[in-house]
């Protein structure tokens, strides 16, 4: 008779980011960088000094403009609409359920939430105006930006999720922050918002990104040191 052989347990989830490393130090880095333009846009002086570059960049982008350029833009403003983020968003999540990588779909979904509640927390906050003869139909306050917010919230956080540890995900993580910076400068080029509205989106998305992917990381290491030490349950008489 035919021995029965059960299913090969699946092997563990690789962690979402590996915290003890050069990217945890780069991760901090963002985070200081972020508090520190949120600090700065809050303190009135400061504003002054930032308000006149850009005021500065806003000439410089309406004098710039050029056909191509300002097509170009608009089509980033597609991208970053809720019309295009949703969708994407949810086909990544989707992807990742499908695939059964939780501690990733956690991290990215996380990441994508803390941006969604900041926008509209920070707007409320600063209630900045917006930079006059906008291009695009734009509402709400200015600071920060939403498009870039989510445009690099979402593409960081997915090529956290999706991409594997090493030169690969480097690569994909450098076309995303390419990405998010064009999002932010098309904001700037079309007057939907300041040049400072969209650095510190930017920012501030990359920011929701990693510190979830940390945070999940960490929580995951927990969960494994837990489940590896239930396992291991010595015997008693030795044998």
């Amino acid at each position: 008779m035919p021995r029965m052989s059960w299913p090969a347990r699946p092997g563990p989830e690789r962690r979402a980011l590996r915290a003890p490393s050069g990217r945890a130090a780069l991760s901090a880095v963002v985070v200081v960088l972020t508090v520190g333009i949120f600090a700065a846009v809050a303190d009135h002086g400061t504003l002054t000094s930032i308000q006149r570059l850009d005021d500065a960049w806003l000439r410089l982008m309406v004098s710039g403009r050029a056909p191509p350029l300002t097509a170009i833009a608009k089509v980033f403003n597609l991208l970053g609409l809720v019309y295009v983020t949703l969708p994407t968003r949810m086909i990544v999540a989707g992807f990742l359920a499908l695939r059964r990588r939780w501690w990733h779909l956690a991290a990215f979904t996380g990441a994508v939430v803390l941006s969604e509640v900041l926008i509209g927390v920070l707007k409320g906050i600063y209630e900045r105006a917006r930079p006059p003869g906008s291009l695009v139909v734009t509402t709400g306050a200015s600071f920060p930006s939403g498009h870039a917010v989510a445009a690099s919230a979402t593409v960081v956080a997915a090529v956290i999720a999706l991409a594997p540890s090493g030169r690969r995900r480097a690569w994909w993580a450098l076309a995303a922050m390419a990405f998010s910076i064009l999002m932010g400068l098309s904001r700037a080029y079309l007057g939907a918002h300041w040049l400072s509205d969209a650095v510190a989106g930017v920012l501030l998305g990359m920011s929701c990104a990693v510190v979830t992917a940390l945070m999940v990381g960490q929580l995951q290491r927990r969960t494994e040191r837990r489940g590896d030490r239930h396992e291991y349950r010595p015997d008693p008489s030795g044998r």
